[in-house]
């Protein structure tokens, strides 16, 4: 027998904010070093100057990113529960109402009227399965995970971290801000471009597209930073 192969999508909760983290961690600290090797200049200590700032952006930048995981994954928790206990309390006190939303629900596949009563009155005799039903395929809610608050945190903000410290690295090892750009510029291009074939294969998306796609965004942050940085402070 033949067996039959889907390519589905598999991204889940954990790569989406993998996603988030990595993306935001390679073109922000870029964006703010290139800005800060404008500023700079040939200025002494440059180097420090710029790697100062990028590890504090990269502190803070996780830290609100992760943050901002928690909260947000705290919230999808917090409304699951207050839309399934709305649920339950809906199909005890008006059932008949709940069962004629189950129906409207197949008769929008097309199912006949007659199969929709049949199929009511089993899901209804368990009230647990029903009001699951109601709250897939009427909310559209999945249940989240009892630690996806955590878990979203911690993944977005070490990601943020890791793809954070990709473009400050040459300015460890170059004698100036402007040799630094230069190295830091060739390696997070390499990267983004990596990271966007790597997020665009993960979501079904056209791979060349999505990594042309992302290098371009971190590029152009890059670049405005820079020149803005220059416009500013251009005896330096």
């Amino acid at each position: 027998m033949d067996h039959h192969h889907e390519p589905h999508s598999s991204s889940s909760n954990f790569i989406q904010d993998l996603v988030i983290g990595l993306s935001d961690g390679l073109t922000v600290p870029f964006a703010l070093a290139a800005g800060v090797s404008g500023a700079v200049g040939s200025a002494i200590h440059g180097n420090s100057l710029v790697i100062t700032a990028g590890l504090a952006e990269i502190a803070a930048g996780s830290i609100a990113m992760g943050l901002g995981g928690y909260l947000a994954g705290q919230t999808a928790i917090e409304h699951y529960e207050a839309e399934l206990k709305r649920e339950y309390d809906e199909v005890e006190r008006v059932p008949e109402i709940e069962k004629k939303e189950v129906m409207d629900i197949f008769a929008t596949y097309g199912i006949k009227e007659s199969t929709q009563k049949i199929i009511v009155d089993e899901l209804s005799a368990d009230t647990d399965k029903w009001v699951d039903f109601m709250m897939r395929f009427e909310l559209s809610l999945e249940k989240p995970e009892s630690n996806r608050a955590m878990v979203s945190a911690l993944t977005i903000g070490l990601a943020y971290i890791a793809g954070g410290i990709v473009p400050l690295l040459p300015y460890f090892f170059t004698g100036s801000p402007k040799q630094g750009l230069e190295f830091s510029a060739i390696v997070t291009v390499i990267c983004l471009f990596l990271f966007g074939y790597y997020k665009a294969v993960m979501t079904g998306q056209k791979p060349i597209q999505g990594a042309i796609k992302m290098t371009l965004i971190g590029a152009l942050a890059a670049g405005a930073a820079f020149f803005i940085a220059r416009l500013i402070s251009p005896a330096v």
